[in-house]
């Protein structure tokens, strides 16, 4: 089965998800496919028990983010995808802090966008809107995949992203699963020497960050290199 395109549902603070889309831009470049981008969110599915939802609290790294991200969409899918891209750089890979308000609102072209997204509160709606969707096909993190016939996956999960040949042997591997529903699960075990590659590429993360990480209602303590 031909796939010319795929929704991309991601949270800006992942840094396995923005590894992800580095790859799915470079296999777009090369078969000119379709990349709608949508949101999830991290700090609502690991929330702990007791804590504010996101939509809650005046700012939240993540979520106020994707409502900023929501208002860019409303005026085109590419100036979320250049903002993504942007923004994603700025923390994954230069180790910067976009999800501070003032240097949100300096990485934007209009920095009035902000405030838009800030004061509307149907962002919040269509923020919840996509991260409702992964929930309800049973998903649980980013990055996940919705093809249009329906069928999802989560991952690929990644550093180093490939590029070029590689990137498409990826592809063919990812779309390749998709035409097989009842795959389930692939999983590569992570020797000493994968856990240490995976702490030194997510060391601008891990410098940029405000907050822990959490996977599924556990505390991620990446300086031991696990993931």
């Amino acid at each position: 089965m031909t796939r010319s395109t795929v929704d991309f549902h991601f949270d800006p603070m992942c840094p396995f998800a923005y590894q992800t889309s580095v790859w799915l831009r470079d296999v777009r470049a090369q078969l000119g496919i379709t990349i709608n981008w949508r949101f999830f969110s991290l700090e609502e599915v690991n929330r702990f028990e007791g804590k504010k939802h996101p939509w809650e609290r005046e700012w939240s790294y993540g979520w106020s983010l994707m409502r900023i991200g929501a208002t860019l969409r409303r005026q085109s899918m590419a100036s979320l995808d250049t903002w993504y891209a942007r923004i994603g750089e700025a923390l994954h890979v230069r180790g910067e802090k976009p999800h501070d308000p003032e240097v949100a609102r300096a990485m934007l072209d209009d920095p009035r966008v902000l405030e838009q997204a800030i004061t509307d509160p149907t962002t919040h709606d269509e923020v919840r809107a996509d991260h409702q969707r992964v929930i309800d096909a049973g998903g649980f993190g980013v990055p996940t995949l919705f093809f249009a016939d329906g069928q999802t996956l989560f991952g690929p999960v990644l550093v180093n992203p490939p590029r070029g040949e590689d990137a498409l042997k990826l592809w063919n591997v990812v779309t390749g699963m998709a035409d097989l529903p009842h795959v389930y699960e692939l999983q590569r075990p992570k020797a000493q020497a994968d856990q240490e590659l995976i702490a030194r590429t997510l060391q601008p993360y891990l410098s940029g960050r405000d907050w822990v990480s959490v996977n599924r209602g556990e505390i991620i303590d990446f300086s031991g290199g696990t993931a």
